[in-house]
């Protein structure tokens, strides 16, 4: 399984956000998908992709919060 989901910081200001009031994002295009099949890119993809090969950083800072004495 890869990584996915808000990194750190995101995570962060979500939690203490205002959801009270919505919040209108423009000017972005992020998207995921999943899926159960095993992704197998090819060679030139690899090669001629933008790979951000430092991602998996942006979850370092990642704190826990679950506590399962609350659940």
């Amino acid at each position: 399984m890869s990584g996915h989901g808000p990194d750190a910081e995101t995570f962060e200001k979500a939690t203490a956000a205002d959801t009270t009031r919505p919040d209108h994002i423009t000017d972005t295009m992020a998207f995921m998908f999943e899926t159960p099949a095993v992704i197998r890119p090819t060679r030139y993809a690899l090669e001629s992709s933008q790979l951000q090969g430092e991602y998996y950083r942006c979850w370092q800072g990642l704190k826990k919060h679950f506590n399962p004495a609350q659940v």
